[in-house]
C-alpha cells in the first residue's frame, strides 16, 4: 500500500497522486455479489433536483457486502482483496467451509489465505468478528454493531479504527474515530482490527476531472453569482458577501444545527466530540 507520484508534465499531474493499489488482488468482482446502481443525478421522483452537484460520474456496480456474518462458528478463508468504487476502504472475498461465497470489509494487515472467523467462540484475531463482551479494552476495532443483530453500522472509512475503554454490566464504553466515547450493548458484535487503506487521506485529485468521475459536478461560490441568483451575491467589486454565509434559499450553513429526530440516544453518549 502507497502512493504514487507523477512527474508534473502537467499543471494538473504537478499535485495530483493516486493509490498504488499494491494489496488489491483481483482486477474484477465477483459477479454474483454485484447489483447495478442506479443513480438519481440528484432528483426526486418528480425530476426536480433535491440535492445539488450531483450527476455524470463513472459507471458502478454494487457490490452486496456482509454487515451480519450471522455464519458463527464457521471459519472462511480470505480469496481475494478488491477495490470498491463505492467506498474508501478494501473488501475481502471470503468462502465459507460449506462453499458459500461473502464480501466483508477488509482491516489493515489481512492477505489472501488467512482465515477469519465470527461467533462468540470466535478468537480475537484480526478479521474475525467478535462479540464485544469478549473483546480485551484497548483492542482496535471496527465495523460496530449499535444493536446486537442489526449488523455493523459504526466505523467503516477506510483507516478508521475504534477502541474499547471500559465495560459495565450491559454496555461497553466506545472511543470512535470522531473522539465521541459511546456506550454501546456489550453483546453487540466487532470486527477486529483497523480499516484498510490507510493512505486514502494522502490522496490528492490533483485536477477537476477527477471529481466529475467521482459523479460531483462543479460547485459556483455563492459571492461570485448576481443577486437574483443567491442571497450572497452582487456587489460593487469583489465582495465577500456582508453576512454570515447562508444557503440559496436564505438559510445559515455554519452552526446551524439540522439534527430533528432521534435525540433519545443521546443519552449513550459519554462524551460529545465536540467537547
Amino acid at each position: 500500500m502507497g502512493i504514487i507520484k507523477f512527474k508534473p508534465t502537467t499543471p494538473t499531474r504537478r499535485f495530483g497522486n493516486v493509490s498504488d493499489f499494491s494489496e488489491i488482488t483481483a482486477s474484477s468482482p465477483f459477479k454474483p455479489l454485484t447489483e447495478i446502481k442506479k443513480r438519481t443525478g440528484g432528483r426526486n421522483l418528480h425530476g426536480h433536483i433535491t440535492c445539488r452537484h450531483r450527476g455524470g460520474g463513472h459507471k458502478r456496480r454494487l457490490r452486496l457486502l456482509d454487515f451480519l456474518r450471522k455464519k458463527h462458528g464457521v471459519k472462511a478463508t480470505v480469496l481475494t482483496i478488491e477495490y470498491d468504487p463505492n467506498r474508501s476502504t478494501r473488501i475481502a472475498l471470503i468462502q465459507y467451509l460449506d462453499g458459500e461465497k461473502s464480501y466483508i470489509l477488509a482491516p489493515d494487515g489481512l492477505k489472501v489465505g488467512d482465515g477469519v472467523e465470527s461467533g462468540e467462540n470466535s478468537e480475537v484475531k484480526l478479521g474475525n468478528f467478535v462479540s464485544l463482551r469478549n473483546i480485551p479494552p484497548g483492542t482496535p476495532i471496527h465495523s460496530i454493531e449499535i444493536l446486537p443483530g442489526k449488523g455493523a453500522k459504526l466505523v467503516r472509512s477506510a483507516g478508521c479504527a475504534a477502541q474499547i475503554l471500559s465495560k459495565e454490566t450491559d454496555y461497553a464504553h466506545i472511543k470512535l474515530p470522531s473522539g465521541e466515547v459511546r456506550m454501546i450493548p456489550i453483546e453487540a458484535y466487532a470486527a477486529i482490527g483497523q480499516c484498510s487503506n490507510l493512505d486514502r487521506e494522502n490522496i490528492v485529485l490533483g485536477k477537476a476531472g477527477r471529481r466529475r468521475w467521482l459523479g460531483v459536478n462543479p460547485a459556483v461560490r455563492g459571492v461570485a453569482q448576481n443577486p437574483v441568483d443567491h442571497p450572497l451575491g452582487g456587489g460593487e467589486g469583489k465582495s465577500s458577501g456582508g453576512r454570515n454565509p447562508v444557503s440559496p434559499w436564505g438559510l445559515p450553513t455554519r452552526g446551524y444545527k439540522t439534527r430533528q429526530r432521534n435525540k433519545h440516544t443521546n443519552k449513550y453518549i459519554v462524551k460529545d466530540r465536540r467537547a
